[in-house]
């Protein structure tokens, strides 16, 4: 079967399309390579703590990333009526993270929390 004028122009035109099409991008590619590797890896930023405080010897802070005693993340949990509660005490709420954190605080003495991830990522 001969191909006709028609359909080997348009196959002509899709080969041309597709030949300038990753010209250009190697092009681009190319010329983005130094920026990109001089970005270097990323920093992460910690975030400003919204409180921060020391307790009875022990350093709270809370941020938009959770509380911490001491460095450790307490697993806090915010309940549907907006107050808070975590994994030290289940039984009783507050009204914010900070008050929490003193509970906590009040509750663990000396013991330091243990380092583990986050249950909510």
């Amino acid at each position: 079967m001969y191909a006709t004028p028609a359909s080997a122009a348009l196959s002509r035109r899709t080969v041309l399309r597709t030949a300038f099409t990753a010209a250009v991008l190697a092009g681009t590619a190319a010329a983005l390579a130094p920026v990109l590797r001089a970005r270097g890896p990323r920093q992460t930023l910690t975030p400003a703590p919204l409180a921060e405080e020391t307790y009875r010897g022990r350093h709270i802070a809370v941020d938009p990333a959770g509380v911490r005693i001491d460095g450790r993340p307490l697993h806090v949990m915010r309940r549907a009526d907006g107050s808070y509660l975590s994994g030290i005490n289940h039984f009783q709420s507050f009204a914010t993270p900070l008050e929490l954190a003193r509970a906590a605080v009040d509750e663990l003495g000396t013991t330091q929390l243990a380092f583990a991830a986050p249950h909510h990522g």
